[in-house]
């Protein structure tokens, strides 16, 4: 959250609103009023994860008529997005996304784009026709609130982003994509977790205050604040603040939390549940 907040001021952008459900009392310990990061925070309760979409219109009354920029939290990137930003306060439109060229663009959202106009969008194609992704970041003028009244659930029975964008499109709105060429780290799966442990940390392991280790530290290890971890190695591993993991063998391309006792090793693993 600290670089997500870091890419935003860098764009002039203090006031900030965090979407959170069920997590909200573990968000506003760890968060506060957000004066430690250098902006000021407000929390904004979505009752149900009914998608994006869902989770920005509950945003209104904070956004109070202005434009705003929607930042996925777990999406981090190497450059600064402020350029972007400044595009679309230069030439304000309905909706500037962020898009960037992927090699295997079935994974994601993905934007058709003529003369810097995005006209069709959409979500993980099979045989996309652009290799432009979305990429985490939207800039939104007022125009989208109009879209929200007429939003379906789609297929999963979510309110999409995608869908609210599209409607704009449909409806003559200007939707501009913005191009990123810099690195795009997208921390929703394990091994993207990792890379983008590995870009934001460097090879010099980072060992958080109070940790014990009981191990030979390779690189790539990222252990936080209060944890204890005995293994025989690390490496490209993050433990998580307060963890206890304990083994016989090494942990490797791993991100563990919570209270674990095993033997062998751990590689590949996602936990942050007790094992025995």
């Amino acid at each position: 959250m600290a670089y997500a907040f870091d890419q935003l001021k860098a764009c002039g952008i203090t006031e900030i609103a965090i979407v959170v459900g069920e997590n909200e009392p573990e968000m506003r310990a760890t968060l506060g009023d957000g004066a430690a990061f250098g902006v000021h925070l407000s929390f904004v309760r979505q009752p149900e994860p009914l998608g994006l979409a869902h989770a920005v219109s509950f945003c209104k009354d904070f956004v109070d008529g202005d434009s705003f920029v929607l930042y996925l939290g777990d999406a981090i990137y190497g450059q600064s997005l402020a350029p972007i930003v400044q595009s679309f306060v230069d030439e304000p439109c309905a909706n500037l996304n962020l898009v960037k060229e992927v090699e295997d663009p079935r994974r994601f959202g993905v934007a058709n784009v003529v003369d810097g106009r995005i006209v069709k969008l959409v979500e993980k194609p099979q045989n996309p026709e652009s290799n432009l992704a979305m990429a985490g970041m939207y800039v939104f003028g007022p125009q989208i609130w109009s879209v929200f009244a007429d939003l379906k659930p789609s297929a999963r029975g979510e309110y999409e982003i995608t869908d609210a964008i599209q409607m704009l499109i449909d409806r003559g709105e200007v939707v501009r994509a913005g191009v990123y060429e810099g690195e795009w780290f997208d921390t929703g799966t394990l091994p993207s977790f990792l890379e983008t442990s590995r870009f934001l940390a460097g090879s010099v392991a980072k060992i958080g205050e109070g940790a014990t280790v009981e191990a030979e530290v390779g690189e790539y290890v990222v252990i936080g604040g209060g944890a204890t971890v005995r293994a025989t190695r690390l490496e490209n591993c993050v433990i998580l603040p307060g963890a206890h993991v304990e083994t016989t063998g090494e942990i490797r391309g791993s991100l563990l939390g919570g209270n674990i006792q095993t033997e062998g090793d751990l590689v590949d693993t996602h936990s942050h549940r007790d094992l025995p």
